[in-house]
C-alpha cells in the first residue's frame, strides 16, 4: 500500500490540478488493479487457474508498487488517488480471503477475524466524524501488515501442490499470514484506542460543522 497523498497545484484558468485531479497515470494503474479484482476470483474459483490467478496478484503488486512511485516522480497526487490505492488493497485481501476460504486454503476463522477487523474499524468512522475528525491516518504497523498478507496471498496460492518448490513456498506462506494477522491485528488495537481517546476527550459538533470528505489511506 502506497503513500499518494501530496500538495495542490493551483491553475490559473481554474482547471482541476493538484489533489484534485482525475485523469492521472497512477489513478488509471490503481483503476487497472481494482478491475483484476473480479478477474482473480473467476481464475481461483471458476477454472481454478491457480497460475494465471498468481500472476494477476503480482501485477497487481508491480502496479501498487509503481502507481505510488509514479506520484512521486510525476507529482501527480490526487485526493482520488488516496482512495483508490488503499481500497484495491482491501478488495484483494477480501477476495483472496473469500476464495480461499471456499477452497480450504485458510480456515474460515482466519478470515472472519480479519475481515470482522476491518468491519468494527468501519463503524468508527461516523463516531469520528460527530467529533470533527475524518478518519484517522493508517498506521505503520497497519501498512506493515497489508504487506504482509499481499505477500501471504501468493506464497499461500504457490504452495497448492507436490513439488519441491510448492513444499518450499508453504511455510514461508503461512509464515507470513500468521504475521499479517497479528499485526494487523495490533494495528487495529492502536486505532481503537485513538477512537476511544477521541470520544472521551473531544466534544461531539454541529453536523454543519463535521467533515464531510473522506481523508486518510
Amino acid at each position: 500500500m502506497t503513500d499518494r497523498a501530496g500538495p495542490a497545484t493551483p491553475d490559473a484558468g481554474g482547471r482541476r490540478t493538484g489533489v484534485d485531479r482525475i485523469w492521472t497515470i497512477p489513478n488509471a494503474l490503481s483503476v487497472l488493479r481494482l478491475l483484476g479484482v473480479p478477474l482473480f476470483l473467476w481464475l481461483l474459483l471458476g477454472p481454478k487457474a491457480d497460475g494465471w490467478a498468481l500472476v494477476v496478484l503480482i501485477v497487481s503488486a508491480i502496479t501498487d508498487w509503481a502507481d505510488g512511485k509514479l506520484a512521486r516522480l510525476l507529482g501527480q497526487y490526487s485526493k482520488l488517488g488516496e482512495l483508490l490505492d488503499p481500497a484495491a488493497d482491501r478488495l484483494y485481501i477480501f477476495a483472496t480471503l473469500i476464495a480461499f476460504v471456499i477452497r480450504g486454503i485458510i480456515p474460515w476463522w482466519a478470515a472472519a477475524i480479519l475481515i470482522a477487523r476491518d468491519l468494527l474499524l468501519g463503524l468508527c468512522i461516523p463516531l469520528l466524524r460527530r467529533h470533527g475528525y475524518p478518519p484517522l491516518t493508517v498506521h505503520y504497523l497497519g501498512k506493515a501488515a497489508t504487506f504482509c498478507l499481499l505477500y501471504a496471498f501468493p506464497l499461500l496460492l504457490l504452495a497448492q501442490g507436490d513439488l519441491w518448490i510448492q513444499q518450499v513456498a508453504k511455510p514461508f506462506g503461512y509464515a507470513f499470514t500468521v504475521w499479517g494477522m497479528g499485526l494487523y491485528l495490533w494495528a487495529g488495537a492502536l486505532y481503537l484506542s485513538q477512537v476511544w481517546w477521541v470520544l472521551r476527550h473531544t466534544p461531539v459538533l454541529p453536523p454543519e460543522r463535521r467533515p464531510t470528505r473522506i481523508a486518510g489511506g
